[in-house]
């Protein structure tokens, strides 16, 4: 199977993606409560949700 290089911003998209997803979570649940709680989970169970999608792109 060939590799296609891939530009660093292609690379590098879906982690710093993540890794903004996670600093708004953390932000969140630290500064308040109710809402900003809820919205604390949903971010910071962002990348524990992409493991799965990311290991079966992994296999294919």
């Amino acid at each position: 199977m060939k590799r296609v290089r891939q530009p660093l911003r292609q690379v590098f998209a879906a982690p710093a993606c993540i890794a903004v997803a996670s600093l708004v979570g953390l932000l969140c649940a630290l500064t308040g409560d109710g809402l900003r709680d809820a919205l604390s989970w949903a971010a910071l169970g962002l990348p524990v949700a992409t493991l799965p999608w990311a290991w079966a792109r992994r296999r294919s």
